[in-house]
């Protein structure tokens, strides 16, 4: 089991939904980089779960930063910090211990793992691990905040509603830095939520999709090949539980344009190398441009849900149905967006290491 990422700035992730604790441990960061606490907990709260439209499942997040800071800042070793688990009901589970929810992992998980995996609340395979993602990124968003590198994101849809697209994306990330629900135009918001309460009230979940700024990296970051930053992102980005699809720039769009309407004028001014129309997303052979890097995510719904469903016992492999108990949420896609924003600086962070050395983000 593979639950490392990065080349030069590198996370390991651990723990389960209903163990002790979840956690990480962030290797290769250099010595002096600043690291507010006040700021970690501000991102581990816009992930925590938001009245009806989430779980009832209500953890306080209460980290522990074991080793790699010292008096605020980075000491240039392994930082550790672990997220403990205190609002767990395991006892929810005891019915669906040998029944594959659908759409979930329970299934692949016992083949994989041949029946010594903690099942409970999805153990490993919970989105309860992504409070450790988070976590680390409440370091490194401020890091690159410094460098006048910026990730924002806001949902594009949710339920069939629309947000607006991003407009001023400098201002609209500032707007969006705060929001426990990360949508634009606050008229969506409302529509949006009564879908959700709408599908929850029914028994039932909803998905959506997330659209994700990266402004102010540089052009020439990222490997033609297997590193390209596109290839980095998505590796990252299908690491969150419920994602099940990433488009760049104008993404699959460009399948029904001509050549003369998906190719992005190229100009300069003032020595500034730009493109009048950003249909690639900011990425060009797998090398930033020096425009916005934008990307979309596509979030499942909800696979947990108290309808009943047709599965297997994955034990004595019989046909049963199932309609889980216990708390779930009808929507994760404004709790997912945190998460995204954080793993995008990961691969951004990580990927500005191996071009400029590791002490360049604390320089």
């Amino acid at each position: 089991m593979k639950n490392s990422f990065g080349n030069s700035i590198n996370i390991t992730i651990f723990g389960e939904s209903h163990g002790n604790s979840v956690g990480f441990v962030l290797d290769g960061l250099p010595a002096g980089i600043m690291v507010d606490e006040q700021n970690i907990r501000a991102l581990l709260a816009l992930r925590r779960p938001q009245g009806a439209i989430s779980t009832q499942r209500s953890e306080k997040d209460e980290f522990v930063i074991h080793s790699g800071v010292y008096n605020g800042y980075t000491c240039g070793t392994p930082i550790c910090v672990t997220i403990p688990n205190a609002d767990t009901r395991s006892k929810d589970y005891g019915d669906m211990e040998r029944l594959a929810r659908p759409s979930h992992a329970d299934y692949t998980a016992h083949i994989k793992y041949r029946g010594f995996e903690d099942f409970r609340g999805g153990g490993h395979f919970s989105g309860r691990i992504t409070a450790a993602l988070v976590a680390a990124g409440g370091i490194l968003l401020p890091a690159l905040n410094k460098k006048g590198i910026y990730i924002g994101t806001h949902i594009r849809s949710c339920a069939g509603v629309k947000d607006r697209e991003f407009v001023n994306i400098s201002d609209d990330i500032k707007e969006l830095s705060n929001k426990q629900f990360p949508v634009l135009d606050i008229e969506r918001a409302t529509a949006m939520q009564d879908k959700i309460l709408q599908a929850k009230q029914n028994g039932d979940s909803v998905g959506g999709i997330l659209e994700t700024a990266i402004i102010g990296i540089e052009a020439g970051v990222g490997e033609p090949w297997f590193d390209s930053f596109e290839g980095l992102l998505s590796h990252a980005v299908f690491s969150i539980p419920a994602v099940k699809g990433i488009e760049f720039g104008a993404g699959f769009a460009v399948s029904e344009m001509l050549g003369s309407q998906s190719n992005d004028a190229i100009r300069t001014e003032q020595g500034r190398v730009y493109t009048e129309t950003n249909n690639s997303g900011g990425i060009n052979g797998g090398i930033t441009n020096g425009m916005p890097i934008l990307f979309r995510t596509a979030i499942k719904p909800t696979p947990t849900i108290s309808r009943e469903q047709q599965t297997i016992n994955y034990v004595n492999l019989e046909n049963s149905t199932l309609a889980a108990a216990g708390r779930h949420d009808p929507c994760i896609v404004h709790r997912a967006r945190i998460v995204v924003d954080c793993v995008a600086a990961l691969v951004t962070a990580d990927a500005l290491a191996v071009k400029h050395g590791t002490d360049w983000l604390a320089l």
